[in-house]
């Protein structure tokens, strides 16, 4: 028997007793709040800075277009979800060979562990910048997020969304108020929405971005997550919870692509605008935020905002590995073990590189890890479109023949894209 993905709050939620056609919507938000975290890790934030501080505002359509194309992947991955009661993971099990699974889940796994590699040095970074904790002891710190993910789980699903919420809320009132500062020119801003390159560097960063934005392991986190509520598993439930599901979506993405675009404005507006070009490094970002700034608020609620982005990423990329490791292998371990395991694959290297090349390095690590999740998308992609267009897994909830095109351009421009990406960190 195959068993439920995330048992322990699998359709934990009801929506069946909300009647009032707001009440149900809000029954249905949440799981996209989760997602989106994953849009505005610490691997974003270097690759946001770098783009504002080297080009301005002109790479600000790269990131509303990842953004339209997270919106596709991300909604296809809770159609899954919803009609079919699998994840990803799972899915593929019940599709491909044993090899063939064995090596996605490989790289699955490798994903998760850059992806928390990220996160592991954002939160460390933050710690440093805000109490001054040396780098080495910021990144064991993190080690005790993986026990407040147990007792927020623990708590129930809406507990869990709450406090995502919550960080998500705090990210982004800190990037208003650093708005505020950094007054960027408006005109400017709307001029970066039209597509343009200016060289070949910016093409450079403007793939990392897109690499940066599309997360794997969110593809295997979505169609799980929305497991967790529960609905009339008839024609018109199923459809209400792909609608209701799409909202959350869209609000959850379009926050993340705030946050985002608010990064690469800043970046442009305090750094670009100075001469300024080469600030690659977050640590450099924020120590150069208050001279240019005039606030001392500035650097502060760039690190508190930092740090809620990694906790917040942190948490969900933990619940992803639970997922892969459950649905590839049909292994249950306890949580809380997995989750252990998750967090020493990423912590051991980042202690490793720290000790021998010295801080200065976190950097090119945080770099790396989005070459890495880059390499393992397409891995993710190809199946989930695969399964989503096939009309007897998706019992005639199947998408039409316009959105698997639109999908599989998708999937090509970022395999595409990162191939290069990659072939360009290689030379």
């Amino acid at each position: 028997m195959k068993g439920k993905s995330l048992e322990e709050v699998h359709e934990s939620i009801s929506t069946l007793d909300k009647t009032s056609g707001f009440k149900k919507i809000l029954a249905f938000l949440g799981p996209a709040y989760l997602i989106s975290v994953g849009y505005m890790d610490p691997g974003n934030w270097a690759t946001d800075i770098a783009g504002g501080s080297q080009f301005g505002y002109s790479l600000l359509w790269v990131l509303l277009m990842s953004n339209i194309m997270a919106l596709l992947l991300q909604s296809l991955s809770a159609r899954l979800g919803i009609v079919t009661q699998l994840d990803l993971a799972q899915a593929s099990r019940e599709t491909y060979s044993k090899g063939i699974n064995y090596v996605l889940y490989i790289l699955a796994e490798v994903a998760i562990a850059a992806c928390d590699l990220a996160e592991v040095l954002g939160m460390a970074i933050g710690l440093n910048l805000l109490f001054d904790i040396p780098l080495l002891e910021g990144v064991l710190i993190t080690v005790l997020d993986t026990f407040l993910l147990l007792f927020l789980i623990n708590k129930g699903m809406r507990k869990m969304e709450a406090f995502i919420i919550a960080l998500v809320a705090i990210i982004g009132f800190s990037f208003i108020f650093e708005m505020i500062f950094a007054e960027p020119e408006l005109p400017k801003v709307l001029a970066g929405l039209i597509p343009s390159i200016p060289n070949e560097s910016a093409l450079y960063i403007a793939i990392g971005i897109i690499g940066a934005t599309v997360m794997p392991h969110n593809l295997y986190l979505h169609s799980s997550l929305v497991q967790t509520r529960k609905f009339e598993r008839n024609v018109a439930g199923v459809k209400q919870a792909i609608k209701y599901n799409f909202i959350d979506s869209v609000i959850a993405l379009n926050l993340a692509f705030f946050v985002n675009a608010a990064i690469l404005i800043l970046a442009a507006a305090a750094f670009y605008k100075n001469g300024m070009f080469d600030v690659a490094e977050i640590q450099d970002a924020h120590r150069f935020l208050e001279p240019l700034l005039g606030s001392k608020w500035a650097p502060i609620l760039f690190a508190v905002a930092l740090i809620a982005a990694g906790q917040s990423s942190t948490v969900t990329g933990t619940l992803a590995g639970q997922i892969i490791m459950e649905g590839y292998l049909n292994l249950r371990i306890r949580p809380w073990v997995r989750r252990v395991m998750t967090r020493l694959i990423a912590i051991v290297p980042a202690m490793i590189t720290i000790s021998i090349f010295g801080e200065g390095v976190t950097g090119k690590l945080l770099i790396l890890s989005q070459v890495i999740l880059s390499l393992q998308l397409g891995f993710a992609i190809i199946p989930l479109i695969h399964f989503v267009s096939d009309k007897t897994k998706m019992k005639g909830f199947h998408i039409n023949r316009v959105t698997q095109i639109a999908s599989w351009i998708i999937a090509l421009v970022i395999v595409g894209l990162n191939a290069r990406l990659v072939y360009g960190e290689l030379r």
